[in-house]
């Protein structure tokens, strides 16, 4: 068959096929559009489970006459215009499908008024050729959306659907997951001319309450913790069940992204492997989280039916949602919660409010009092954690800072006059791997792997407490002998003081977790070296294995940048005071320029 280019209508029934997977399909792309629209009341009509019709009418701002018709036209959208507006989508539509893909495989009518039109236009669009009649019609601002007959003339993909009561099951279970993102908005569903739902605006806690206690039960909503927790422009805010009461099997995991539903592994990994201490393999969390990102840090376009998302940076947003839910779920929070419930009446279920864990967030601000109830962590808990997670989710920030420091250093005209421990200021980067310093003394050169490697062994030393691990996206297993196995189970408590927790498991060893300053390093090749290192020793010294770890993970050919040059002169000034009075060798080269300077001036 020769290569030829498909008709309009066959490619909007094959679109169709990627956003209309059941009539659930339909109701949700119709209330998105709806949302989208700035509707505050939505009223859903479903009859057989939505096989035979289903009616979306809302108050928003409605289409004009001469719009309608590109309304039904594929790749027609009012919410983008440009690559930019693609690269930062805060709308729940935007692809231009939906209208077209609905209207090829169904008889879809579309009625509106916009605030300033007289008189309401009507656009009926059916089957293969969908071509679209207007016509006059009645109907107060905002839109109506009917589908009637769906998959009529596609009888392979109609077979595949099930019972009206399930296929009903699934459009009122996508009502629940939208009415759950907008507590300001009004949705009633009918099925079959029966009302079945009806969920009010909810302006106050009070109200919220109710809802979230109509879509997730009361029992939910007395068993979760509320969390609060912010930082920058990421945000994760919902209720997660107490451990004490997850339970084997659950329907309550709700998650959105930017208000958008979502369905992503990423997320729920993060969430499992916060509760992986306090429940069994068997239990399944419940909760409803809503996360914020900045929307150029996510591209929601990699679904056709928009439920998944890519994070540009995972492994952040991994860590994030983590140790949020970690500390709301501490013992003393939980503990707190089971006793203001106990102390409430049952008509009124208990949300608990924001603390410092869960609420304030303990990382992004000192501790103390803050507005309102709030319970307190372990004090070297809460010390540790903050200056580990505020590294992590501020590493750029703090690199642009000490850049800021190190020119306003430069500004001075004796720039290391009032600094006791420092090997100057970075003028240039030779050869990606040298670093061309100036101070009182004259010039000089920094090795700046040497550098990054005994600023990482510093980082890694774990002098006084132990260090903090950071939990891998996925959990590393790595082959081992007998006797390899038994050198991990040997030296367990050795590995767990410089936060690597490591475990034997059947023919493997799993990795769950690392201290911060590895989380970037090749694991796979580093933790068999490790332990065939450990092997080798006679007993635990704690400096020797951080500088071997150091030495492993920074090659002496790795290239440098101006900025990077600075921060890591900042962190060895820092750590290692005692090197810039007392330089180890092959970390710095004095430059002698003066018999330069005298060819010069003979010239």
């Amino acid at each position: 068959m020769p290569i030829q280019i498909l008709p309009p209508q066959l490619a909007n029934q094959i679109a169709a096929g990627e956003v209309v997977e059941r009539p659930a399909s339909v109701v949700k792309e119709l209330i998105e559009n709806s949302l989208d629209a700035g509707a505050t009341r939505i009223h859903i009509e479903i009859d057989k489970g939505g096989t035979k019709r289903i009616a979306i009418r809302d108050n928003g701002y409605g289409i004009a006459k001469d719009q309608l018709e590109l309304a039904l036209a594929r790749h027609a959208t009012s919410k983008i215009a440009s690559l930019d507006d693609l690269e930062a989508i805060m709308s729940l539509g935007f692809r231009g499908e939906a209208l077209a893909s609905i209207s090829s495989v169904s008889r879809l009518t579309l009625t509106s008024r916009p605030e300033n039109q007289n008189e309401a236009w009507q656009a009926y669009a059916e089957g293969r050729e969908m071509n679209v009649s207007l016509k006059p019609a009645a109907h107060p601002r905002g839109s109506t959306l009917e589908v009637l007959d769906l998959f009529y003339n596609t009888p392979a993909r109609r077979k595949f659907l099930r019972t009206e009561k399930t296929e009903f099951t699934h459009i009122d279970e996508v009502i629940r997951r939208i009415a759950l993102a907008r507590f300001d908005v009004e949705f009633i569903l009918t099925h079959n001319g029966k009302q079945t739902r009806h969920y009010r605006v909810a302006n106050n806690e009070k109200q919220k309450q109710q809802r979230l206690s109509a879509i997730c039960g009361s029992s939910f909503v007395s068993q979760a913790v509320h969390i609060d927790w912010q930082h920058d422009s990421l945000g994760i805010e919902g209720w997660v069940i107490s451990p004490s009461h997850v339970q084997t099997a659950t329907e309550i995991q709700y998650c959105y992204v930017n208000g958008r539903m979502m369905r992503d592994k990423l997320i729920n990994h993060a969430i499992r492997q916060a509760y992986q201490e306090h429940i069994g393999q068997q239990q399944i969390p419940a909760y409803v989280l809503f996360l914020t990102v900045d929307p150029h840090q996510v591209d929601v376009n990699v679904h056709p039916a928009k439920h998944e998302v890519r994070f540009h940076q995972s492994r952040l947003v991994h860590d994030f949602i983590y140790q949020g839910i970690t500390s709301a779920l501490t013992p003393a929070d939980i503990q707190s919660v089971h006793e203001e419930h106990q102390a409430s009446s049952l008509s009124q279920p208990v949300i608990a409010e924001n603390r410092t864990a869960a609420g304030k967030n303990m990382f992004a601000q000192p501790s103390g009092s803050a507005s309102g109830r709030h319970h307190s962590l372990p004090e070297p808990y809460r010390k540790k954690e903050a200056e580990v997670y505020q590294r992590l989710v501020s590493s750029t920030l703090q690199a642009q800072e000490v850049s800021r420091d190190a020119l306003s250093v430069e500004s001075n005209a004796e720039p290391l006059e009032g600094h006791l421990h420092s090997f100057g200021r970075v003028l240039t980067v030779c050869q990606q791997r040298f670093a061309l310093l100036e101070n009182k003394n004259g010039l000089a050169l920094l090795a700046l792997a040497k550098a990054a490697k005994l600023v990482l062994t510093q980082q890694l030393y774990p002098e006084t407490q132990p260090l903090v691990s950071q939990p891998l996206l996925i959990p590393l297993r790595v082959k081992c002998t007998a006797k390899e196995k038994q050198i991990i189970t040997d030296k367990t408590a050795f590995l767990q003081h410089f936060g690597i927790e490591l475990h034997s498991d059947g023919q493997y060893s799993t990795l769950r977790a690392v201290p911060l300053p590895l989380r970037s390093q090749n694991l796979q090749i580093l933790i068999p070296e490790m332990i065939e290192w450990l092997s080798q020793q006679t007993e635990d010294r704690p400096l020797a294995l951080a500088t071997w770890l150091a030495e492993k993970s920074v090659t002496i050919d790795e290239t440098w940048t101006h900025s990077q040059a600075i921060t890591l002169l900042a962190d060895l000034e820092r750590l290692v005071p005692g090197h810039v009075v007392s330089p180890p060798a092959g970390l710095v080269q004095p430059v002698d320029l003066d018999s330069y300077f005298e060819a010069l001036l003979n010239e």
